[in-house]
């Protein structure tokens, strides 16, 4: 069985995106078979790999109003065993579209099953809210990955975020826990990032990964180019950081070969 991953913070700018793509593209580059969704109506996983969000049709907006199966929706990436379920701007309109459908929390989910054997991840990247498209990704995962920008105390909006999770635990989807806390934007000058750093593990010892992302110049220009940080600068503290992100999620997920990672495509 795949693991379904939601991405999710309701604050934007947090390193969302870049994580969800970034990772995807090491867990891909190591042999695992990726999918990565864009459940953002900004569509910004859409444009990071390199497809123009405002040609695409159908996008998952289509699947969620239930006029396009999933699987015709997929786009095969240049990148080996990396697929995208493409976002475009006509997704702003979906919530309100979902409202009066049946089981409108469980249209993701119902959209995922006829594929999701077919892949070792599905990765899904959420909007900046809380909103009914966050909490169908959160009904559709297994886990969530939380990053967290270590320019700010983010907790209050934390617990927010902590609090829908277990809402969405206890009413739709009892698989999902929280699969870890991803420290983004890191600045080893600062005092700021340091003490966030330390905040956030002293509250959440566990689930916070050892591997904490730099603010890079590299992880910032990657998707204008649509490219990931693999592909566009390998051998860039971003790119080695995000491969230490991979190596740490497959451990945690039990897989023994988390070890001996070794990305074997970089384009």
């Amino acid at each position: 069985m795949p693991r379904i991953y939601a991405f999710a913070n309701q604050k934007g700018g947090v390193g969302k995106t870049t994580t969800a793509v970034n990772l995807g593209a090491y867990l891909a580059a190591s042999g695992r078979k990726v999918l990565l969704v864009d459940a953002d109506p900004q569509a910004n996983a859409t444009s990071s790999l390199g497809v123009d969000k405002n040609a695409v049709n159908p996008s998952i907006y289509h699947a969620l109003i239930q006029e396009v199966p999933l699987d015709q929706i997929i786009l095969l990436t240049h990148r080996l065993h990396l697929d995208l379920v493409p976002s475009s701007p006509a997704l702003a309109g979906a919530e309100v579209e979902m409202v009066p459908l049946l089981g409108r929390e469980y249209l993701l989910q119902r959209a995922l099953t006829p594929i999701r054997d077919r892949y070792d991840y599905i990765l899904i990247d959420c909007p900046p809210s809380l909103g009914l498209l966050t909490i169908n990704a959160l009904t559709a995962a297994d886990g969530v990955i939380i990053p967290i920008q270590c320019e700010y105390l983010p907790l209050e909006g934390l617990s927010l975020l902590l609090r829908t999770i277990n809402l969405v635990h206890e009413r739709l989807n009892p698989r999902l826990t929280v699969v870890g806390m991803v420290m983004t934007m890191h600045d080893a000058r600062t005092n700021l990032s340091r003490q966030v750093v330390e905040e956030v593990r002293r509250h959440f010892p566990r689930e916070v990964f050892d591997t904490v992302i730099p603010r890079s110049v590299r992880l910032s220009e990657a998707p204008s180019y649509g490219e990931t940080i693999l592909s566009y600068a390998p051998g860039s503290t971003g790119a080695l950081a995000y491969q230490a992100l991979a190596m740490e999620v497959l451990r945690r997920d039990g897989d023994g070969l988390a070890e001996n990672l070794e990305v074997v495509e970089h384009g």
